[in-house]
């Protein structure tokens, strides 16, 4: 293997970075249209080809990134737990506050509601309900004075709900809605059990209307606790775009309990939406990062495991809401295989343990002779899920962190979880917590020295803006962001050397946290007119996050092997990537990005040479202004490889603000087929994003461009992200 300090390996590191060092200075903003050049000399090969975790992913448990979200189940709060609401502060241990006042819950309530299908003159009525005994987000189906709720015990001491009703039809009920524009056939399953009624009924019923449009009956209740199945089909002439009210009612008066209350599409994979499978799928996703986050500080996995009905609904301490722990390790790898990545866990290092955490590497990896091994066995899943990448907690230097602790505390938790992690299985690799680069430095500085030489990995989790105040040019918010690729390029490679200087032989760093993280502050000036809104502010939503994570991937893989792996935030409703709303999923900017930039996966980096415009940053962002007092960037920031079918692929980012760029593209040491094909996502402003009404807004436009001995030329508008592929003269 040719070391990073050869000579030649040197002059070809020297070259490659040359599209950060040596851009020719213009004032894009003095032509219509400027010119950049970038030469490609295929012949000098970094010996390290592209990693193929780079274009990874992240979930949590926060929002509706996994319920409502990648997993399919329909019905909102379906253990029918007491809901908490975040009072959106922390204890002094880390972890979510939660709201006692009912004010403030009804108000929680009210924002929430038309969100989820609630028709507005219902709303009230349920916020009445939950003040009754009632679980948050069902109503009762019928009068106040004619159906009786309160609180009650399930079979395995969870809370359940009492229901006693005076006649016929009268029960619960919930509104939501359906995946119709996909799906008519609906499952449904529910625990309960009644000391008089031999039958419920369960239909779902279209606004305004009087008579349900699926209905079905549920007969075999008794006064034992059953699991009763059924199906709900409805017609083809409803709308997908309304809500509707699923509805749980007696078939006589009499009291009935329930337990939990599920609705699955009869499409869903496993559980999980089909239309989030399909897609992460096409992205070619490498890798997912589970379970958290915040949420993994206070998360116990042995409540996720085993049957269903015998886990333990709970408060989540990180964000509010419930979990009800319907998702687990078993449903998380099998939704790694349904979309053909590897699974990353990271451990629950604050109110965890570390023989909790080597339980959870046995259960996963051990065989079935194993402690853990033959439970994962009994919960049926015999074969070992050889999971491989496991990170020893989350932001443990932040006071949010449930348990969070210092710099010092963290080296004796890693240590005390390697070890017996490792014990469990030694053929692991572990990613220990690192601090922001930002700013971390005397965590990273206390946790690489006392943790050398045996550290391999540390983490990184650049969520980097701050609060910007509202007279802001919303295009220099966009700039900044633009100016952070490189910055941390530059810290990271000064993360490596002192880990080197420590003596960790072959350091290693994981992204394992990413996205555009600005927020409108207070107005600097409060008689200065408002210019950054909610609509033009570059998020993670919008185009500008796709262009932000190229630039990060072209940084992780000029250090390489260094950053070997980018897990971005996240996959559904949370950070950037896929959207779900109403039970519609579209794609996001920055998911189309991650998928054009898959295909470079051990594909070989070539040597590059750029000369391009620059700009300024004008340093809006508060977390970039503390790093540093001048930050200037190349406008056309550009990468190369070759994949092992012999094919030429270039990464193109057109960051810049001032106009177009025409960008002369030579290649060297390659016979170049007469046609590239080229693949664009971009828009006229970086703050244009998909939405429900317009989820097809950006995506990828494919078009072809003419190579000519070997050259061609590329008009690039500002806000796009190109690759370009080239395949062998004799190939096309």
């Amino acid at each position: 293997m040719i070391k990073r300090k050869d000579p030649s390996l040197f002059a070809f590191l020297v070259g490659y970075l040359s599209c950060l060092v040596c851009a020719a200075v213009l004032d894009a903003g003095t032509a219509e249209t400027s010119e950049a050049t970038l030469r490609i000399r295929t012949g000098d090969r970094s010996p390290y080809p592209i990693g193929k975790y780079i274009t990874g992913k992240f979930c949590e448990h926060l929002g509706y990134n996994i319920y409502h979200g990648m997993d399919a189940q329909i019905l909102h709060n379906p253990t029918l737990a007491d809901y908490p609401f975040s009072a959106g502060e922390q204890s002094p241990d880390g972890g979510a506050k939660f709201h006692f006042d009912r004010e403030q819950i009804a108000r929680g309530i009210r924002r929430q509601a038309p969100e989820l299908g609630w028709p507005s003159e219902e709303i009230t009525e349920m916020i009445r309900g939950r003040e009754d005994g009632l679980a948050c987000w069902w109503t009762r189906q019928g009068k106040r004075e004619s159906v009786k709720v309160s609180p009650d015990v399930g079979e395995h001491g969870q809370r359940a709900q009492r229901i006693e009703v005076s006649a016929a039809g009268q029960g619960i009920a919930q509104w939501t809605y359906l995946p119709l524009h996909r799906i008519r056939r609906y499952e449904f399953e529910l625990i309960a059990r009644s000391p008089d009624l031999t039958s419920l009924s369960v239909t779902l019923t279209g606004p305004g209307g009087k008579k349900p449009c699926a209905k079905a009956i549920v007969s075999g209740i008794s006064g034992e606790w059953k699991a009763l199945k059924g199906t709900l089909e409805v017609g083809r002439n409803l709308s997908a775009d309304a809500g509707y009210k699923f509805a749980l009612t007696a078939s006589a008066a009499g009291q009935f309990v329930v337990e939990r209350v599920t609705l699955w599409p009869a499409d869903h994979v496993g559980g999980a939406d089909p239309d989030i499978i399909r897609l992460l799928k096409e992205s070619h996703l490498p890798i997912l990062r589970w379970p958290g986050g915040n949420f993994v500080s206070n998360y116990h996995w042995e409540d996720g495991i085993g049957p269903a009905e015998k886990r333990p609904t709970l408060p989540n301490y990180a964000w509010g809401r419930v979990e009800t722990n319907l998702f687990g390790t078993d449903e998380f790898i099998a939704y790694c295989r349904a979309v053909g990545c590897e699974p990353m866990i990271c451990v629950n290092a604050g109110s965890g343990t570390p023989n909790e955490a080597a339980r959870w590497v046995q259960y996963c990896n051990g065989a079935a002779d194993t402690p853990m091994g033959a439970l994962r066995a009994a919960n049926w899943h015999p074969k070992p899920y050889n999971v491989r990448h496991w990170e020893i907690g989350n932001e443990l230097w932040g006071r949010w962190q449930y348990y969070w602790t210092t710099a010092s505390g963290y080296v004796d938790r890693y240590k005390n979880f390697a070890k017996v992690m490792l014990a469990a299985d030694a053929t692991i690799r572990l990613y220990a917590c690192g601090a922001p680069v930002f700013w971390g430095k005397k965590w990273n500085d206390t946790l690489v020295k006392g943790t050398a030489p045996t550290l391999e990995t540390t983490t990184d989790h650049p969520l980097i803006g701050g609060a910007v105040p509202p007279d802001t040019d919303p295009l220099d918010v966009h700039r900044d962001f633009m100016a952070v690729p490189d910055v941390l390029q530059e810290k990271w490679a000064a993360l490596e050397r002192d880990m080197k200087n420590a003596g960790i032989r072959q350091p290693r760093l994981a992204i394992t946290e990413l996205q555009m993280f600005a927020r409108i502050g207070r107005p600097s000036d409060p008689s200065a007119p408002r210019r950054l809104t909610h609509e033009n502010l570059v998020s993670q939503r919008t185009l500008a996050e796709g262009l932000y994570d190229v630039l990060i991937y072209h940084a992780a893989i000029r250090l390489a092997p260094f950053v070997e792996m980018v897990t971005h935030s996240a996959t559904v409703n949370h950070g950037g990537g896929l959207r779900k709303q109403r039970e519609r999923v579209y794609a996001q900017p920055c998911h189309y990005a991650q998928a054009m930039f898959a295909d470079f996966a051990n594909a070989t980096p070539v040597r590059v040479e750029l000369k391009s415009p620059s700009e300024q940053a004008p340093l809006v962002l508060p977390d970039l202004k503390r790093v540093t007092s001048q930050s200037s960037y190349n406008c056309i920031d550009a990468l190369a490889a070759l994949t092992s079918e012999g094919k030429l692929l270039i990464s193109v980012v057109h960051r810049g603000t001032s106009g177009p760029i025409r960008l002369a593209i030579n290649i060297e040491g390659f016979d170049a087929a007469r046609r590239a094909e080229l693949r664009t996502l971009s828009a006229n402003k970086p703050w244009a994003a998909n939405t429900l009404n317009e989820p097809d807004k950006i995506k990828p436009v494919m078009s072809f461009a003419e190579v000519r001995d070997n050259r061609l030329t590329l008009d690039l508008q500002p806000y796009a992200v190109m690759r370009v592929e080239i395949p062998k003269a004799s190939s096309q």
